[in-house]
């Protein structure tokens, strides 16, 4: 496991999140008005997330069966949309492990060679996230999207003539919002139960 300087635990980076946008910031190198902007939505997003995530039956069984302790390391940053919707989910993941997982949230843009380490297609996209026993030895890799967001991030590549960003977007955050956090927990069960 690389060294990690610095990190978050999930509360802190919410409040910190919400410090950011009250202050019309956002975190990263890239300080435009568009990440400003998306770091106010992602508060509201992940505000709402932390009072309806529920973790299935399935689940909460997978978790009560771990182990062995885990560490995950989340790479990611406060304009980031997809980690919005995400993060709080994987929080209560964790939160619900019995001390068996610990989240730490590190920041892309200040570990590069975290997020260089764990390219997807060659991007730096985000949220990444790397689970290591403890022994620091990677478990799994998951991140930057569940399938069903993948299928629409491909869907819109490939009709980029009639699909706008904004409509991308609109499609985006929709499936987020009907798919309530199961598409993440599906493939979280698959893989804590490979993980052994």
């Amino acid at each position: 496991m690389l060294a990690i300087k610095e990190y978050y635990m999930y509360d802190a980076f919410f409040q910190w999140t919400r410090e950011l946008a009250s202050k019309n910031e956002t975190s990263g190198f890239d300080q435009t008005d568009d990440h400003k902007k998306f770091t106010q939505l992602n508060y509201k997003r992940m505000e709402r997330w932390n009072k309806t995530f529920l973790l299935n039956e399935e689940l909460t069984k997978v978790l009560s069966a771990l182990k062995t302790k885990q560490t995950w390391v989340l790479i990611t940053e406060t304009w980031c949309g997809d980690s919005a919707q995400l993060l709080p989910g994987i929080a209560k993941i964790a939160a619900a492990s019995d001390g068996k997982i610990t989240l730490k949230i590190i920041l892309r843009d200040n570990n590069p060679e975290w997020i260089n380490a764990y390219l997807t297609n060659g991007t730096k996209s985000v949220p990444k996230l790397i689970s290591f026993d403890e022994n620091g030895t990677d478990f799994f890799v998951w991140g930057p999207r569940p399938q069903g967001a993948i299928d629409i991030l491909t869907h819109w590549k490939a009709n980029l003539d009639t699909i706008d960003k904004d409509q991308f977007h609109v499609n985006l955050h929709t499936w987020y919002g009907k798919d309530k956090g199961e598409g993440l927990q599906q493939e979280f069960i698959k893989l804590l139960s490979n993980a052994y």
